[in-house]
């Protein structure tokens, strides 16, 4: 929720800087994701004088101007806004200063032939509005030279608060002026609530048929209102908080609704058929709404509709056919509740999202209905002209009064701080609890208290976080137990390992698009509640969040991207706890031998897999590999390893060339992905490793080179040749591959390990006779 430092002071009197008030909100518990100053983004601006407006010699549409901007010097500006003309004051932009509306750094240039030193400025050039019909035109008594934010009072700063979902009292200013004042920092003022007399008899009657999901429905009628547009005041503060400006009575609804967290809506009378009814929405029932979207409506949806058609989704927005517009000269307010559960739900099918759902699904103050029509009412009084109806109340809202005994003494018990009994009195007072004794009565406004505990957390808050103590647990006598389970501690060292080898750690979110889902197998998981539509399934796969990390990084100039995730995978299933690896760019930078920088390849992304999985506990000397990885990958650049073909730990290679275009990867990328949950126990159940015994006798080592089919995979051999003597045979290397006439030659490099005395001539003989026969029942045969 964004809004203005003066905008603040309407409500708390307070002599607290910017920066002491977004501190001290951080502290209660209502973040401060920033404050801003737009005076900043537009420091470089001025209030001049032109001085005189000749015609362009060579543009009929362009006048040059002479601008005094306070400096002591004439500028010359060439200018095409049709309202310029000698006398007048405007805003100036000098060469340097950067336009925001047409985004572009103003700088010396010749526009037609003439010299044109900085610019005359439009309202929406600088993005204080929407005009651009010509360049803004001071009055008279502007102060040539001042900086215009100064002058027009833009310098305000404006803060930025994440309000978490309990608290739905500080989703409009008075609520966040109110915590402020309970915490010391200014004084709460009065509400002023304006005592409107009603002139004439509502001529719109109003009805519930939906008690559950509207209780209560107040509204009134004014007629004789003048639609303009709304005061500077509010339109400076409404722009304070993200609102476009629209029309007066548009902003007099918004500003309300941000004022006080109290959604209202305005429709045109003459629009209407008959009167307003509160009721369940038909099914199949169609409305097209304020966004110019129509929607389709289901029986569980709460709606108000006059006797024709729909006119507003009940709580969340109202309809396109009965808006308000510069014609409007009667109004029909409406202030209603809207039960939270029932917004939710609905804002949920539609998938529609408003500043009125917002706040209704948290739950508004059910207490603070005829207030809120008083006040809206006044302003539109004020603002627009008109009288007011007498008032119409229809239904009841659900007022409660709860009351808590509270023992103050909870709070050092519970909350870890002594404070004394008054000043807790105090703070909760100030928050608006009713304290009387030990019974506390909760204001209609904090749905969110349910019991002492509540009150502790909302003194603790007050009074400051950093005031409770550090104490430490009392830990039970004796040696403590290990906690971690064996798949905690799998990922502490695979996440250790992958870091020591020089990857970075990547955490992306676990949902992605559904596009980028049903390109990696499916998705079997959907969110009922987006953040957005690029984000509504959880991932069946890790790669496109790291593609999508390694984009970023590539696009910033990075030459070489090694990146590793921790997450888990969501499949039909399950959750899957999974290591994801991406390479991308080059594995080496050029160097004066090739001239070259040398790229990753598919065996690099091999190695980091199996230095993993041997840091998981994985038998990797057992592992085989499996060629064609799946429709992830690319064919016939890819691989799975294995224990076997049913038991899969990781598929890694290239990224198959269609995946690799959708998800925009970078040229070259190779990636992984390691399936720890697929890593089977070890065997031992002790945690004490086998005591280091290594060999008394010199290791032997023996070449054979064989001739293959094209098509056999190294790894077979290898590991028909490590099974011909499993006692003797400890290491088998891959070290040449060669293609000679006869066929594909390659070349082995076999450890033998004696263990009790050394190899004899006959025992080497026939050891290397058992290795070939292994090596031919593989189909392949001795090179000579």
């Amino acid at each position: 929720m964004k809004f203005s430092l003066d905008w603040l002071k309407q409500h708390l009197d307070t002599n607290a800087s910017a920066q002491e008030i977004a501190d001290k909100l951080t502290a209660i518990g209502l973040e401060v994701e920033e404050v801003t100053n737009p005076a900043e983004a537009l420091a470089p601006f001025r209030v001049a004088k032109v001085l005189t407006a000749e015609k362009h010699p060579q543009a009929d549409k362009l006048q040059v101007l002479t601008v005094d901007a306070g400096t002591g010097e004439n500028i010359q500006v060439v200018c095409g806004a049709p309202n310029a003309h000698a006398g007048m004051l405007g805003v100036f932009g000098p060469p340097g200063a950067y336009v925001p509306g047409s985004d572009l750094t103003l700088k010396v240039a010749a526009i037609r032939g003439v010299e044109s030193r900085g610019m005359m400025c439009s309202t929406r050039e600088l993005e204080l509005g929407d005009d651009h019909s010509g360049i803004i035109e001071l009055p008279a008594d502007a102060p040539v030279g001042t900086p215009y934010t100064q002058y027009a009072g833009l310098d305000d700063p404006v803060f930025d608060v994440n309000v978490t979902p309990n608290r739905q009292d500080c989703m409009g200013v008075r609520g966040i002026a109110r915590d402020l004042a309970a915490a010391g920092m200014g004084t709460l003022k009065p509400l002023a609530i304006p005592q409107i007399e009603g002139s004439f008899d509502c001529s719109v009657p109003i009805r519930i048929q939906d008690p559950d999901g509207c209780p209560a429905f107040f509204g009134r009628a004014v007629r004789g209102v003048q639609n303009g547009v709304s005061p500077d005041w509010m339109q400076r503060r409404l722009k304070s908080a993200g609102q476009r400006p629209i029309s007066a009575l548009v902003d007099i609804t918004n500003y309300v609704m941000l004022d006080h967290g109290r959604p209202a809506h305005a429709y045109d009378i003459a629009k209407l058929s008959g009167g307003l009814t509160a009721r369940p929405a038909r099914d199949g029932e169609k409305v097209l709404a304020l966004n110019e979207k129509e929607y389709v409506l289901a029986p569980f949806m709460t709606v108000i509709a006059d006797d024709a058609q729909v006119h507003d989704i009940g709580g969340i927005m109202g309809g396109e056919d009965s808006g308000v517009s510069e014609a409007t000269t009667e109004v029909m307010l409406e202030v209603a509740y809207f039960t939270p559960s029932r917004i939710a739900r609905t804002g949920q099918a539609l998938g529609l999202t408003s500043d009125a759902r917002s706040r209704f699904e948290r739950g508004v103050d059910p207490a603070f209905l005829d207030d809120g029509l008083a006040i809206l009412t006044g302003l539109i009084l004020d603002i627009c002209g008109g009288e007011a109806s007498n008032a119409l109340r229809v239904g009841e809202p659900p007022v409660e009064r709860r009351t808590i005994q509270f023992d103050y003494a909870r709070t050092k018990a519970l909350g870890g701080i002594d404070v004394p009994e008054a000043r807790q009195r105090d703070i909760l007072a100030g928050l608006g609890f009713e304290v009387s004794s030990s019974d506390l009565t909760i204001p209609t406004w904090r749905r969110d208290v349910e019991g002492p505990a509540d009150l502790v957390e909302e003194v603790a808050r007050i009074v400051g976080y950093d005031e409770v103590p550090a104490t430490p647990l009392d830990r039970a006598p004796g040696v403590a137990r290990p906690t971690a389970t064996r798949s905690q501690l799998v990922e502490r060292q695979v996440r250790r390992t992958a870091a020591a080898r020089g990857l970075d750690e990547a955490v992306n979110w676990s949902f992605i698009s559904n596009a980028e889902a049903e390109a990696l197998g499916g998705a079997d998981w959907r969110l009922a509640n987006p953040i957005s539509e690029e984000l509504k399934v959880m991932r069946p796969s890790l790669l496109p969040g790291l593609i999508a990390a390694a984009r970023r990084n590539v696009d910033r100039g990075a030459s070489s991207v090694r990146l590793f995730e921790l997450g888990r995978r969501y499949l039909g299933d399950a959750e899957h706890a999974t290591l994801g690896l991406l390479l991308a760019g080059e594995r080496r930078g050029r160097e004066w031998q090739s001239g070259k920088a040398q790229p990753f390849d598919v065996f690099d992304v091999k190695a980091e897999v199996s230095a993993l999985l041997d840091a998981a506990g994985a038998p990797v000397g057992n592992l085989q590999v499996f060629p064609d990885a799946g429709p992830t990958w690319h064919p016939g650049r890819s691989a799975k390893l294995g224990l076997g073909p049913k038991t899969i730990l990781a598929s890694f290679g290239e990224l198959h060339p269609r995946l690799q275009k959708q998800l925009d990867a970078p040229a070259g990328t190779v990636a992984a992905e390691i399936y720890l949950d697929a890593i089977p126990a070890p065997r031992s159940s002790g945690h004490a490793r086998s005591a280091y015994a290594p060999p008394a006798l010199q290791p032997v080592t023996r070449d054979f080179a064989f001739i293959v089919p094209a098509d056999s995979p190294a790894e077979s051999l290898a590991r028909a040749i490590r099974g011909s003597d499993k006692a003797a045979v400890t290491g088998v290397r891959l070290f040449d591959r060669f293609e000679a006439l006869e066929g594909l030659s390659l070349a082995f490099e076999v450890t033998l390990q004696p263990v009790e005395k050394s190899f004899t001539e006959e025992q080497l003989a026939e050891i290397s006779r058992r290795i070939v026969s292994a090596a031919e029942k593989q189909g392949a045969r001795l090179r000579t």
